[in-house]
């Protein structure tokens, strides 16, 4: 019977621990596969408040595999502003913003803030609450549109494939 020399132990030693380091790293690749896909998320400050957004529709690019979430509150006292903060996978996309106001009477005013009126990829925003004595931010909506058209009639248009919605109630007293 011959002996193992040192050379042959470590040999062995170091094929056991590669087979170890290969499985390990299989068992990782497939995990990741597996793991459910994270969306992006915004964050939304205002009034000593910060929110985490999650997405209210997230579709694919061919609007397939579409996920619906909730409209996220935060409370936004008159005349404060609202920051935003806006994840990688939106600053370095087209972006819209639409931002919905409303008057005393009622009558609802829609603004709509675009990716080129900011510095490229810019990732943080403040929006004015009250742009004007009377009108009341009330809500939010972040937006990543793609191009369609209309089979029927061949006019194209932008409808987003991602969105992000936020409800911005005042203070109740």
């Amino acid at each position: 019977m011959s002996k193992l020399n040192a050379r042959t132990i470590v040999a062995l030693v170091a094929a056991g621990l590669f087979a170890v380091v290969l499985v390990t790293a299989g068992l990782v690749a497939l995990a990741v596969s597996k793991a459910p896909a994270h969306h992006p998320k915004l964050t939304a400050y205002a009034h000593g408040t910060t929110i985490t957004v999650d997405p209210f529709m997230y579709c694919t690019v061919k609007m397939q595999d579409c996920q619906y979430g909730e409209t996220a509150p935060l409370v936004v006292p008159s005349g404060e502003p609202v920051q935003l903060s806006l994840p990688d996978a939106v600053a370095e996309s087209p972006w819209l913003i639409q931002l919905i106001y409303q008057r005393p009477s009622g009558e609802q005013v829609d603004r709509v803030l675009s990716f080129a009126d900011y510095p490229e990829r810019a990732r943080a925003l403040t929006i004015d609450s009250e742009p004007e004595p009377g009108l009341r931010l009330i809500g939010i909506e972040v937006q990543l549109p793609i191009l369609a058209r209309d089979i029927a009639t061949g006019r194209e248009t932008y409808i987003p494939h991602a969105a992000w919605s936020i409800v911005t109630p005042e203070p109740q007293d």
